[in-house]
């Protein structure tokens, strides 16, 4: 997680502040999780969570005395997921497509819980609540009466919305992730960005690059790629990797692979914003391994 704002610690407050600390340690994973299937993306589901992270820090003055943190927190990144969803506009379009189910479903069998990495990624074709409810019992195995107020319902309402999500997810086919749709230049500067970042051409990669681009490395670094020492961090790496371009959940990105091993892995992804023919965004997703555990499988081009 990034550095946190600095804030008094005395009394009270360092005693929630520890015990915050504490517990993301042990929940983030399973946050990051949910917000990768809330939202459909791992890469977004990183910035969700961070945006909740720091959303609960700032509201710990004001954490009822004796709450869990652990659902509460998931609370605060439940809210943060629905906020982004419905600045993509995803809300109306999942519902409509849930809805187009409605007649195949009314005699379909559960899913039931432990639901399989892959029907797992599914969840981003139903509706917000129904896909809620679904994640947190059958996933993160949440009682109805945790999961009713997190939902902003009633236990009869998780109850039903269980009942649809568990009977359309079954009747919903193999998933597939999309192959994107890369413009040529676009995908020009891309492996032109990741051929010069393989041969450590520092200068070269900077000069594909806005004047003010930014840079977000997960848990290290926000602000200008210009006032970072980013590269200098790849030129003495621990261990030999090679980075390429790959496809993650219908998008894009430069995937940093483990080259020492027979057969080389993915160590980590980095999302690239491009426009108006330069990179003007880095998101480098280094610090956080488990978001290639949320990921869908990762397609090298």
């Amino acid at each position: 997680m990034s550095a946190l704002p600095d804030r008094p610690e005395t009394g009270l407050f360092e005693a929630r502040y520890v015990a915050f600390l504490e517990t993301i340690v042990h929940l983030r994973p399973q946050l990051h999780r949910y917000c990768a299937r809330m939202t459909g993306s791992a890469m977004d589901g990183e910035d969700v969570m961070q945006e909740a992270l720091f959303d609960a820090y700032r509201k710990l003055d004001h954490l009822e005395d004796g709450r869990s943190l652990g659902p509460w927190l998931f609370a605060i990144a439940h809210n943060r997921c629905i906020d982004a969803l419905r600045r993509r506009g995803v809300r109306s379009r999942v519902e409509t497509e849930a809805s187009l189910l409605s007649e195949q479903v009314l005699d379909g069998e559960p899913v039931g819980a432990m639901l399989t990495p892959a029907v797992e990624r599914m969840v981003i074709h139903l509706p917000p609540k129904e896909r809620a409810c679904l994640l947190l019992k059958d996933v993160f195995d949440h009682s109805l009466e945790e999961i009713a107020p997190l939902v902003d319902s009633t236990v009869g309402g998780v109850k039903s919305a269980l009942s649809r999500a568990r009977q359309k997810l079954a009747a919903l086919p193999a998933a597939r992730d999309p192959k994107p749709e890369i413009d040529p230049q676009t995908r020009t500067l891309l492996q032109l960005y990741i051929d010069r970042f393989n041969r450590r051409d520092w200068e070269g990669v900077r000069a594909l690059t806005s004047a003010d681009a930014k840079l977000r490395v997960t848990d290290c670094f926000a602000g200008r790629l210009a006032d970072s020492p980013y590269f200098v961090e790849y030129s003495r790496p621990i261990i030999p990797w090679r980075m390429a371009l790959g496809v993650v959940e219908g998008e894009a990105v430069a995937v940093i692979m483990n080259d020492t091993a027979d057969r080389p892995t993915p160590l980590s992804l980095i999302r690239l914003r491009v426009a108006d023919g330069q990179v003007v965004r880095i998101d480098d997703y280094f610090k956080t391994p488990w978001i290639l555990e949320s990921a869908g499988p990762i397609a090298l081009v």
